[in-house]
């Protein structure tokens, strides 16, 4: 029973109303005077030498703003963990659509039209345009071996338990890129001169944008601002390319003595330079025992992280801990690196890493399934993690949850047992129509890794106004997900106050403290919690006061604010007691908690087209309390209807290191017609750390589609599919030799 008056309540939206009427206004829908629009001259070529830059003779350049390299003021990089990506090349190209110049113009049609009139002269290298080729170090374009990163994970010893192995396999699993495809492209207006920049726009970060713009222009920190408007999506494409974009942005109205400047980009360039999921390639050594008990586990994972660092290290680490799944192994082995190639960067993307190292753990463990003629559940249950089990880092197993019960669930809403046992029956007539049935099992660890989240060392505030509101002051971004509305729930259970009561300010780097992105799952679990912890303390405040005594809140504040004037609290993050983590040898609390959760799939495959329909698909979940139940199913719906998308269609075409298909005529993502039903269910236990025991969410139910898919294409088919997208030229490639 839910005992509070509005956690675990499906509160309205809060901006919905704003959002569904228009009211609401995106980057593009402001209209500033004297507004000068922004477009980029990016490389054609993967690497090369630039020798020349040549602007087409007769026409009026002396109307636009042209910025290159020469023209940055401090420090030409974008700031990310390592400072290796030029904000404008400088003489050498890394990848296609690298920026290489910048042009304004007032006309936004003239300036898309200049850009087509610079030619850019290049002596072409050599370019790394795979894995395997990264791997060869022939040639070597980032370091001295191609290695952004590597981690290293050991428990007990893999090699003398894989030798006693009754199973011994060893198979390779592949994952392609994605594209992010939210609903508004990239967008940012900058206003920039030596007394300071202002940088508006759609972004997930505003910390890491004003991080960037004080890198590049070596002002003080207090004389760069930046406000995020509303985002029409991110998951994590904007979590770190806004500052390139902000950067760029920021540059030309620098050159332009001050003059406001958008840069907007439509869909083709957005999708074509920004970043995307990491492609992996994932080989799995394992030894399982006659009765099916798994002795070992040794995994090599390998992440294709384009031209520069970006974000690759920290989605390895995500990635390199979540490689032996929910499951207890006594014996394990995981290297794991991110590789430099001469794509435009791999960056941020729901799930981080999580989703490429669960579907070749899922997949591994149902094919072993099947060469021990066990039912994947029956090998599962023998294997799951309990509590007071050891992870792969050390880490005890605390959460409360019970694995099995949570599979079972999700089995006996899809009908698993009795699918199982009919299917084959009718995939032995003459009929084309293959079904099948299948599911995964998998966690997300919640918050940044180890000991990222003390040492981001993140702060909330909740502040009282004259007229007795409160207003919620924190980083975190709202873009779709529900932020808003949660921060509100949160912070009026803790006030014992109206929802009516709170506001929730924009976040602008001049009125929000830093509570850190909005990203890895932490925004309910963490910033929430610093949300919660900071009413109770402005409750305290209020009571000391001597006032509440009736109840009235608004007018407590009132009060309040006339007597003693300013009314604040904040709360600073705190790790929870029992973590310790140790960053160089992977030892310890990888995260504070983790979400749990099994998908179950019923599917038809064509044998004629090779499509794949998901016909049901059933989601059930142990996240600590879902704070508002059709917010957090609307989060697993459009986790799973990405997921699909990324195990089925969502194929992104390469050619010489550029996106080739770069239209939404052609990357084709799940449609409502293309999608079932998705039913979602929670299974809640109560997390002691979050606010109100929630945990995180939202990139919890992109780990699960694409492996439960395709184990449910391997019990219609009998055969073991290794590679997502399973487009149907895939499906028939791998049908066809079999």
């Amino acid at each position: 029973m839910n005992d509070y008056a509005h956690i675990g309540r499906s509160v309205q939206r809060r901006e919905g109303r704003a959002k569904l009427t228009g009211a609401a206004l995106f980057t593009d829908d402001f209209k500033i005077e004297g507004l000068l629009h922004g477009a980029t001259v990016r490389s054609r070529v993967p690497r090369g030498r630039i020798t020349g830059i040549h602007f087409e003779e007769g026409f009026p350049w002396d109307e636009f703003v042209i910025v290159t390299a020469r023209d940055i003021p401090g420090k030409n990089v974008v700031a990310h963990l390592i400072q290796d990506q030029p904000c404008l090349a400088d003489g050498v190209i890394n990848h296609p659509e690298e920026a290489i110049m910048l042009l304004a113009h007032p006309d936004p049609q003239r300036v898309q039209d200049a850009r087509e009139r610079v030619r850019v002269d290049v002596e072409p290298l050599p370019p790394v345009l795979s894995i395997d080729e990264s791997l060869r170090c022939d040639p070597v374009i980032w370091g001295e071996d191609n290695i952004f990163k590597t981690i290293h994970i050991t428990k007990g010893d893999p090699d003398g338990a894989e030798a006693q192995g009754h199973l011994r396999m060893d198979a390779t699993y592949l994952t392609g890129a994605q594209e992010h495809v939210y609903i508004e492209p990239n967008a940012i207006i900058a206003e920039a001169t030596a007394e300071g920049v202002l940088v508006r726009g759609s972004m997930q970060c505003p910390y890491y944008v004003h991080h960037a713009l004080h890198e590049m222009f070596q002002l003080p920190l207090e004389k760069v601002r930046v406000a995020q408007v509303e985002t029409g999506g991110g998951f994590g494409g904007k979590e770190d390319f806004p500052s390139m974009l902000a950067c760029h942005a920021a540059l030309l109205s620098w050159k332009a003595g001050g003059r406001p400047v958008k840069i907007a980009y439509d869909r083709e360039e957005d999708m074509a330079c920004t970043t995307k999921r990491h492609p992996s390639r994932t080989r799995i050594r394992s030894a399982f025992a006659t009765d099916g008990t798994l002795l070992a586990l040794d995994v090599e994972l390998l992440l294709d992280g384009g031209a520069y660092t970006t974000l690759s290290p920290v989605v390895l680490s995500r990635a390199a801990i979540h490689a032996s799944g929910p499951y207890r192994c006594p014996n394990l082995r995981v290297q794991a690196r991110a590789l430099a190639t001469n794509t435009p960067p791999h960056g941020a993307f729901r799930g981080f890493g999580a989703p490429q190292s669960l579907f070749a753990i899922e997949r591994h463990m149902d094919e072993a399934a099947r060469r021990l003629g066990l039912d994947p559940a029956e090998l599962r249950r023998k294997n799951l993690l309990r509590t007071g089990d050891v992870m792969a880092t050390g880490q005890i197993m605390r959460d409360e949850v019970d694995l099995i019960a949570l599979m079972d669930r999700a089995l006996t809403e899809i009908r698993y047992a009795e699918k199982r046992d009919s299917y084959p029956t009718l995939n032995a007539s003459d009929d084309p129509v293959k079904r099948g049935v299948g599911f995964s099992v998998f966690m997300h660890g919640g918050g940044f890794t180890g000991s990222a989240e003390t040492m981001l060392n993140s702060v909330a505030a909740l502040e009282g106004t004259e007229d007795g509101r409160v207003r919620v002051l924190a980083a975190s971004t709202e873009m779709g997900q529900g932020a808003n509305t949660v921060f509100t729930q949160v912070a009026a259970e803790a006030l014992q106050a109206p929802v009516d009561l709170i506001m929730v300010v924009p976040p602008d780097t001049s009125l929000v403290p830093n509570s850190g992105p909005t990203v890895a799952s932490r925004t309910t679990q963490v910033v929430g919690k610093l949300v919660l912890d900071a009413g109770l303390a402005m409750r305290k405040t209020l009571l000391d006061a001597g006032l509440l005594l009736d109840g009235d809140v608004a007018g407590a504040i009132r009060t309040y604010v006339a007597r003693h004037g300013a009314l604040r609290t904040e709360s600073r993050y705190q790790k929870p007691d029992f973590m310790e983590w140790d960053d160089t040898t992977y030892r310890g609390d990888a995260y504070a908690t983790y979400s749990w959760a099994c998908y179950a799939v019923d599917l038809r495959v064509d044998l004629v087209t090779y499509e794949t329909q998901v016909a049901d698909f059933v989601a059930v979940q142990e996240v600590g309390r879902a704070l508002n139940p059709t917010l957090a199913a609307g989060q697993i719906e459009g986790g799973v209807a990405q997921g699909i998308g990324w195990g089925l269609n969502e194929e992104v075409i390469w050619r010489g290191g550029s996106m080739a298909n770069h239209q939404m005529s052609n990357y084709l993502i799940a449609t409502a017609v293309d999608l079932p039903r998705i039913r979602v269910f929670f299974e809640e236990r109560p997390f002691a750390y979050g606010p109100g025991g929630a945990k995180g969410l939202g990139e919890l139910p992109m780990d699960g589609p694409a492996p439960a898919i395709l184990n449910a294409v391997q019990h219609a088919l009998q055969i073991a599919p290794r590679q997502v997208p399973m487009t149907p030229e895939v499906l028939m490639d791998l049908v066809e030799g079999a």
